[in-house]
């Protein structure tokens, strides 16, 4: 993993340097951090999100953040001309801060509340005008599989105001169920849900809209997760084993 994140690094930076702040280096990155750190990792991603790389303007597409992993397991996912939003800071890591600002991604300073304001006002800009959609954690930290934290509400701020679609993204429940140290590590299952309209909304109805697409992802997210338990169950009594035991 240490030697493909240092390549990864390098092919990332070319990218940005060659066509800086394109808006599609995004999912360009991603998917060279991503498709071979699942199989050096030994994950198995079952998708179901069609409905989110299908779309065809721009969006807002909310997602649940577990892990630093996060990188690996949605990476192939980042459709076409679609950027984040991170925190200032980020730009200062080195190699992966200046590819991430290189690939056009949006750096907010939450500490300066009129740099925030400013940043905000230009998404909202990029989404109505530049045919780009935003990927946003909502729940603006890592819940570290604890289970969804509450959301934030940039996101839902800047879809109202542009008028575009939220399209929320489900990952099950990983964090606590991987096995890295195994040659097949676990199973983790990503789903896209139907498009949330916001067009007509004002910001009266924001929390509504956060409480509607919160607990919608978190019935999918329980939902994957029965899923793969029972799948694992099975696969125990094919082998003629016992959960308990294992």
């Amino acid at each position: 993993m240490f030697v493909h994140f240092l390549v990864s690094g390098v092919l990332g930076m070319l990218i940005g340097l060659c066509r800086p702040f394109n808006p599609d280096n995004s999912r360009l990155c991603a998917r060279i951090y991503s498709v071979p750190a699942l199989r050096i990792l030994g994950l198995k991603l079952e998708m179901d999100a069609q409905g989110l790389m299908q779309h065809q303007r721009s969006c807002v597409i909310v997602a649940n953040h577990q892990s630093n992993y996060d990188l690996f397991v949605l990476g192939s996912l980042v459709p076409e001309r679609t950027v984040t939003i991170g925190k200032k800071s980020l730009k200062w890591v080195p190699l992966f801060g200046q590819i991430y600002w290189l690939a056009g991604n949006v750096l907010i300073n939450r500490a300066n509340a009129e740099q925030a304001k400013q940043a905000m006002l230009t998404t909202t800009d990029t989404l109505q005008h530049k045919d780009t959609s935003i990927w946003v954690f909502a729940e603006g930290t890592r819940n570290l599989g604890k289970g969804l934290l509450p959301f934030k509400k940039g996101a839902f701020q800047m879809a109202i105001n542009a008028g575009v679609p939220i399209i929320p993204l489900c990952t099950s429940n990983y964090k606590n169920h991987m096995h890295l140290n195994r040659w097949r590590s676990g199973t983790v299952k990503v789903r896209s849900l139907a498009p949330i309209p916001t067009a007509g909304l004002s910001l009266d109805d924001m929390p509504a809209l956060i409480e509607r697409c919160r607990l919608q992802m978190q019935e999918c997210i329980q939902s994957m997760d029965r899923e793969i338990a029972a799948a694992d169950d099975e696969n125990l009594k094919a082998r003629g084993g016992v959960r308990g035991q294992h």
